[in-house]
This record gives C-alpha cells, structure tokens and sequence, in this order.
C-alpha cells in the first residue's frame, strides 16, 4: 500500500511537473507529423483515468488481486511498441489551457489517492474490462492507471523535446 501511494504521488508529481515546463503556446502546439498535441496527451491521460469506474459494481475476487500488475507493465511500460487508443478515450482535439489541464490531473489522481486509503482494492470491478486483459480489481486499474500514465510521460518528454528544437 505504502508503495502504491508513492507511486501514485510520484506519477502525478512527474505529469504535473512536465506539464507545467511545457509553455502555454506550445501546449497546443503539434510537434511533428502524425503526432498528438501535449493537450491532447494530457486529455488522453484524463480520459483514462476512470476513478468513478473504482466506486462502481464490484464482486469478490476469487484469484489474487495483483495477478495481472506484472503482465499490465510489461506491456505498458515497453516503449517499443506502438498502441492505439481505443475510441472512448482518444482526445476531442479541441484546446486547452495548461491551468484547466492541471486542475483535472490533479483532481484525477487525489481520486486515486483516496480510493487507495479508503477502499478494499482487492475487489473486482465488473463495469469494465481492459481489452486483452479481462476484469481487473481495483488494485490493477490503479496500477494501470500508474503505467498508462508513465507511458505518457515518457511520450510527453519527447513532444516538449521536439517543440523546444
């Protein structure tokens, strides 16, 4: 638990730090060809970010809850491969401004830190499953979220990158 909610902080730390470095222009800024905005990152990141889905329906697990952490990161965490964003939560193109960005990331992932500290995250949501990977319990989604997020870290720096020249 305790390193869960380091790494929660030290996710949203790193987001919001990133964010924050990238000035307002470049915000909205395309950096290359086919390539989505530092908004349209950040709108993806809230996107996936279901907190509310952490509230919803759930039943007892009958595995252990962190089964599918190690297979979540390995495939979230390996930079070589490209995905596709399912539709639902692709970005809207519209702009943003930095300060609205960083109100919903920061709202965002406080949700998260307080579904840590106050639910039973060995439970499993069965509002939705994660394409490939079937039903996850709380404690999954929230390390999803973590590795999704860092993913688009590690996407964000090289788009600041390529927009300062």
């Amino acid at each position: 638990m305790k390193d869960l909610l380091k790494e929660l902080q030290d996710t949203k730390s790193e987001l919001t730090n990133l964010i924050s470095s990238i000035s307002e222009d470049d915000f909205n800024a395309i950096p290359f060809e086919s390539c989505w905005t530092p908004s349209q990152v950040t709108e993806h990141i809230i996107n996936a970010v279901g907190v509310d889905m952490l509230y919803g329906e759930t039943k007892p697990t009958p595995r252990s809850p962190d089964d599918k952490i190690a297979e979540t990161a390995k495939l979230f965490l390996n930079m070589e491969i490209k995905m596709e964003s399912p539709g639902f939560i692709y970005p809207s193109g519209k702009q943003h401004s930095k300060a609205e960005m960083l109100d919903i990331v920061n709202n965002k992932f406080t949700g998260l830190i307080n579904a840590v500290k106050t639910l039973d995250l060995s439970l499993t949501c069965t509002a939705f499953e994660i394409p490939g990977f079937g039903e996850f319990t709380r404690l999954e989604f929230i390390w999803f979220y973590i590795y999704h997020t860092q993913r688009h870290i590690f996407q964000l720096k090289n788009i600041a990158k390529a927009l300062a020249g």
